[in-house]
């Protein structure tokens, strides 16, 4: 992720990382990781990297 902050859900882009999801939780990416290893956020793996869908992280928001 580059240094840019999204305001609305609409500026999020479709897949994200890690980092991603911790800078806009305001969590740390050890807890990042907890989350999507648990399930609790829902995400994909593509070769060796972790991808989490938009919608994902929404659905664990509003939850």
């Amino acid at each position: 992720m580059t240094n840019t902050s999204y305001r609305t859900v609409e500026d999020l882009p479709l897949m994200l990382d890690i980092k991603d999801v911790a800078k806009i939780l305001g969590i740390g990416k050890n807890l990042a990781y907890s989350l999507v290893n648990s399930g609790e956020i829902k995400a994909l793996r593509v070769g060796t990297k972790i991808r989490i869908p938009k919608q994902s992280l929404v659905d664990y928001i509003t939850n």
